[in-house]
């Protein structure tokens, strides 16, 4: 994916549920932003970041599930 001049670059971050290292591009082109589901963003005092593509979609079979 091409990054245009004015995105910031993608951040290497690491998954706090399995460890696995990953590229966010929050504030550009995030692979996130091409995920058919969203899960309720943190509020208040949580230290919870993001996660890997795979504990993501596992988070949000998850919790359709206990719907």
């Amino acid at each position: 994916m091409e990054q245009h001049p004015n995105e910031p670059a993608p951040r290497r971050m690491v998954c706090e549920a399995c460890g696995t290292a990953f590229d966010c591009g929050l504030g550009g082109h995030c692979w996130c932003a091409a995920e058919s589901f969203r899960l309720p963003i943190p509020v208040g005092g949580s230290t919870e970041d993001c996660l890997c593509p795979a504990c993501l979609r596992a988070k949000a079979h998850a919790s359709a599930a206990q719907r």
